[in-house]
């Protein structure tokens, strides 16, 4: 019994990550850029540290993602009609996304463009 909630909760995060995926444009963008800095990271033969802080930032920006989708369709059930207390929720959910985007690339620069400008 416990084993079946278990596989239930893994399948319904699973879908959770298809809907997002299937239904968010910056969800497709998100993961769009992943698999460009994967393919990156392969060519220039990064480093497991380096690896393991892209998937670090991997993980930020795409839950982040995920959690503002979550807070956008609850506030939009909540608060059918236009309030400003909706808008700030909506806002700042979505700004503090473009923090981790934001943050993502400034370490994606930080760790690819001295393996780039090493190739000319």
């Amino acid at each position: 019994m416990k084993n079946k909630k278990l596989i239930n909760s893994f399948k319904y995060a699973f879908k959770g990550i298809l809907s997002a995926f299937i239904t968010e444009r910056n969800m497709k963008i998100h993961f769009s850029i992943m698999f460009l800095v994967i393919i990156l990271g392969i060519f220039l033969k990064i480093s497991l540290g380096e690896w393991l802080i892209c998937i670090g930032w991997f993980a930020l920006v795409i839950g982040g993602e995920m959690f503002n989708t979550a807070i956008e369709q609850v506030v939009d059930i909540a608060m059918p009609k236009k309030d400003p207390r909706a808008k700030l929720a909506k806002d700042v959910s979505a700004g503090g996304v473009l923090v981790f985007a934001i943050g993502s690339a400034i370490v994606g620069l930080i760790i690819f463009l001295p393996k780039i400008m090493a190739l000319f």
